[in-house]
């Protein structure tokens, strides 16, 4: 991979102030995958009790850490977490599978657990062998070193990213308050299918695996579901909650008693997610797509995927310019049901068409002002339904080639 890249004009000034979790400890380190020298594998320790529940790519072609994710995952308990960046340990036949193994008995070892009590995770280049102790024999180090550095953390799993992410929430549960901290990587490869290529997400209230994996799936579905870089999906895509128990809530009987966390997983999962458009490789403009009244919430989360993953929309976006029909094209190609004769859009809080046709009077000075902005706003009414949702994407430019014509030199 190409050395560190520019600064996202769209990152935020800075990595927020990620709250400590009870139960969990941290510790990243360099072990020579990223050509820059920079950490790159984390480990986390966490508590005995501690629950899990995860989301994985689709992708046909799924990676080694995710096989053994899935694998382990129905045990529903977690002791630790190994993450490296700089390769992915995709397609890397059974070499690829003794890696993990390595990695998942010598991280069971620092901490005294069952195998299925590890989860291991890799992004970075697919296809590039990553020898069997490459990251296993620094495990006895980063267990040493085991602390709350949570911005090392999530500088450690980085690859093209050219900024950090996190986020922080807090909720209660049966009266006692709950503390939510989670860190998230992507750039490139961005058009998640049950998760974003890696995201972490831990929290101290005592939640049972069942209830948990329920929390992770619905928040997903309105976040890292709902954002798309380059309409590629990683074969690496790994989301994982981990609850730790350390609050001493009430047990949870069910979903009602963890409305309040809900808000806040959903909450935080968002955040995560606009960071990780708001990153895309290249990208100088943030785009927000409103979609309503669709058949469904299905059929607008896929009209607003159509959009955001088009080409031509992206590059106008890119270019400043408000040409509101590479939309119309959008609308039409995604195979939704749509009625041409009934459909407005909007930029900008601008309207733009309406019933089908441009507005009378149209002036489009003030759509272009808006098309000059880091944020764009593109509002969709589909005309046919009450089906609603929102995709986030971003710009195409001539940085999303560069970055990707260099990535392995």
């Amino acid at each position: 991979m190409a050395g560190a890249l520019p600064r996202s004009p769209l990152a935020p000034e800075r990595l927020p102030d990620l709250a400590p979790i009870a139960g969990v400890r941290l510790a990243a380190a360099a072990c020579g995958l990223k050509k820059t020298g920079a950490p790159d594998v984390l480990f986390v320790a966490l508590d005995p009790g501690t629950s899990a529940a995860g989301v994985y790519t689709r992708s046909r072609c799924p990676s080694a850490p995710v096989d053994w994710c899935r694998r382990a995952l129905p045990k529903g308990s977690a002791r630790a977490v190994v993450v490296n960046a700089g390769n992915a340990n995709a397609f890397t036949g059974q070499a690829g599978v003794k890696t993990v193994a390595a990695t998942v008995v010598a991280a069971a070892k620092q901490v005294g657990c069952d195998w299925e009590e590890v989860f291991v995770a890799s992004t970075g280049v697919i296809g590039q062998p990553l020898p069997e102790d490459r990251v296993a024999r620094h495990l006895p180090d980063l267990a040493k070193a085991l602390g709350e550095d949570w911005a090392a953390a999530a500088e450690a799993i980085r690859t093209t990213d050219t900024f950090a992410k996190g986020a922080t929430r807090t909720a209660t549960i049966g009266g006692t308050t709950i503390t939510i901290t989670g860190i998230a990587k992507g750039s490139g490869m961005i058009a998640p299918d049950m998760a974003t290529m890696l995201s972490f997400v831990f929290t101290d209230a005592a939640i049972p695996a069942p209830l948990l994996q329920k929390a992770l799936a619905a928040a997903v579905d309105q976040s890292f579901n709902a954002i798309t870089v380059d309409g590629d999906t990683s074969t690496s895509d790994t989301l994982m909650l981990f609850a730790t128990g350390r609050a001493g809530n009430p047990a949870p009987a069910g979903a009602a008693d963890l409305a309040d966390f809900q808000r806040a997983l959903d909450d935080l999962t968002a955040d995560l997610a606009r960071q990780v458009a708001c990153d895309g490789e290249g990208a100088q403009k943030l785009i927000t797509i409103a979609v309503t009244g669709a058949i469904s919430d299905r059929s607008a989360r896929r009209i607003g995927l159509a959009i955001a993953n088009s080409p031509l929309l992206k590059t106008a976006v890119a270019g400043e310019d408000a040409n509101w029909g590479r939309i119309v094209m959008a609308v039409g190609k995604s195979g939704e049901p749509a009625d041409r004769d009934r459909l407005g859009i909007a930029i900008g809080g601008v309207q733009v068409a309406r019933d089908g046709m441009v507005v009378d009077g149209y002036d489009e000075a003030p759509v272009a002002a808006h098309m000059k902005t880091r944020s764009i706003d593109i509002a969709v009414d589909i005309g046919i339904g009450r089906g609603q949702a929102t995709v986030w994407t971003c710009d195409l430019t001539h940085g999303y080639i560069s970055i990707n014509a260099d990535y392995r030199s």
